[in-house]
């Protein structure tokens, strides 16, 4: 496609894997990053199953996963750390192909991501901030402001997608606000490097006492993740006394390890209010922020992009209007908003309730955590379908199952090679059918592949539907009835 670029504002995980999605598209794409150089800190820790197909669909899943480990599961203590209850899940790929949750180190994900988009001729510009934009018929003009101090310029843009994070300049240069879901949360987030392994459980360790509520996470390469409540007023450095970094880490020595990073960090819950502005789409934090206890502040802000990527990628070349682009926001929010007050509710069943909370808490999860039931939510890495829509159409047999969700992708044979199943698919719509005891997949250009499933997984998933129409961003966009 020739013409100006898209824009991309933020060269975080969420604004690089959007690049990398509209360039595997055929789309010219630049990069703003107001910060001179990556980010050297940890942030972001986890990254589910679903997740990694968006990174598949950027191309650097296998690379992510290679600097990535998987969770053992989740583990629930009391305020003495004494374990109420744990539940483990499988290291091994599971419903998406990989592994169901994953720790990750921000910083390597970030650097996979950008070595990934020079490659792919992404242009990224750090220390250059934008200052303004104005829309007019054929796209958005940006005022950018070089932080060296140079003269500032204008930028032609064909779309800009506004992934510059919480306190995003795209958000309030088009008039959108955040909209508070429920109270922020003060909590010390401390990250620390040991250069011998600690003795600790492999998995996430929340610590469910309503007086100091904890999460505790060994992340990669000898780091590892503590993070905390704040009581009121309460600082930092009142945080992180020697008395306080012996509870908290027990029954690690803090003179063991060496702390990398200790700050306040308040987690809020909040969506803003509008997400599209004619070409110009915020996405990631920039449009929602959530409480930590589900893990999916990060996973939200790339099925955003996922999502954003193919439909942006129609409209400019013509494929769509732009009236595509107003779907956008009608799918994503209310998914968004449906994680986020899942982790208002966990937040609330781990911490809340005071000391009598405690007491039940323990009392409730003894006689739980024991039913496979019980245990197979608690580690279950899926998140609720999409609402029926002009892009799903819940109707027939299988349509109210099946349209909205996430096909599954086990490992299937197709031309005798053994492959996940997004492979197959191709980076389009497809449509998935039975075909005997196989399938048959059949691409937004035509070509069709037999594929085989070995396990029988997908059959099973499929239930009474003949097939199903799967969109570029690997949702149900209908369940293919008998006929």
């Amino acid at each position: 496609m020739s013409g100006p670029p898209v824009v991309v504002v933020g060269a975080g995980p969420v604004g690089l894997t959007a690049a990398l999605l509209l360039a595997r598209r055929g789309l010219p794409v630049r990069v703003l990053e107001r910060h001179r150089a990556p980010y050297p800190l940890p942030r972001a820790v986890h990254l589910d199953d679903e997740v990694f197909r968006v990174l598949q669909g950027a191309g650097v899943a296998d690379r992510v996963l290679a600097r990535s480990r998987p969770m053992a599961g989740l583990r629930l203590l009391d305020g003495e750390h004494r374990v109420l209850a744990e539940f483990r899940r499988p290291p091994d790929a599971g419903r998406h192909g990989y592994p169901p949750g994953s720790f990750v180190h921000q910083p390597d994900l970030e650097d996979v991501l950008a070595v990934a988009a020079a490659e792919a001729g992404v242009v990224i510009e750090r220390g250059a901030e934008v200052a303004g934009l104005r829309q007019d018929g054929d796209g958005v003009q940006l005022a950018v402001h070089p932080r060296d101090g140079g003269a500032d310029r204008s930028v032609r843009a064909a779309a800009v997608l506004g992934c510059d994070g919480a306190n995003s300049t795209v958000r309030d240069l088009v008039g959108a606000t955040m909209r508070d879901l429920a109270p922020a949360d003060r909590w010390l987030v401390l990250d620390v490097r040991s250069a011998s392994e600690l003795p600790v459980w492999p998995g996430a360790s929340q610590v469910c006492d309503s007086r100091r509520p904890a999460t505790f996470m060994p992340v990669t390469d000898g780091r590892y993740r503590w993070e905390c409540r704040l009581a009121p007023d309460e600082t930092v450095a009142e945080a992180t006394t020697v008395h306080r970094l012996a509870a908290l880490l027990a029954p690690v020595d803090p003179s063991e390890v060496e702390i990398v990073r200790a700050v306040e960090y308040t987690f809020r819950a909040q969506v803003a209010d509008r997400w599209r502005h004619g070409r110009v789409v915020l996405a990631g934090d920039a449009a929602h922020l959530s409480p930590p206890f589900v893990g999916q502040g990060l996973g939200l802000g790339l099925r955003d992009v996922h999502q954003v990527a193919w439909k942006l990628a129609d409209v400019l070349t013509g494929r769509a209007d732009d009236d595509l682009l107003d779907t956008y926001q009608p799918e994503r929010e209310p998914h968004a908003r449906a994680l986020i007050g899942m982790a208002r509710l966990v937040g609330r069943l781990m911490t809340g309730g005071g000391r009598g909370g405690d007491v039940v808490r323990r009392g409730v999860l003894a006689a739980v955590r024991r039913i496979p039931a019980v245990a197979a939510l608690a580690t279950d890495s899926r998140t609720p379908p999409l609402r029926p829509g002009p892009l799903v159409q819940r109707r027939g047999r299988g349509g109210r199952r099946l349209a909205g969700t996430l096909v599954p992708q086990p490992f299937v044979v197709a031309d005798g090679r053994r492959c996940r199943l997004d492979d197959v698919l191709g980076a389009g719509a497809a449509e998935l059918r039975r075909s005997g005891g196989d399938f048959v997949v059949r691409r937004a250009d035509g070509t069709e592949t037999a594929v085989a499933e070995p396990t029988g997984d997908l059959g099973r998933w499929l239930g009474n539907a003949c097939g199903v129409r799967i969109r570029p961003d690997r949702i149900v966009g209908a369940a293919i009835s008998r006929t």
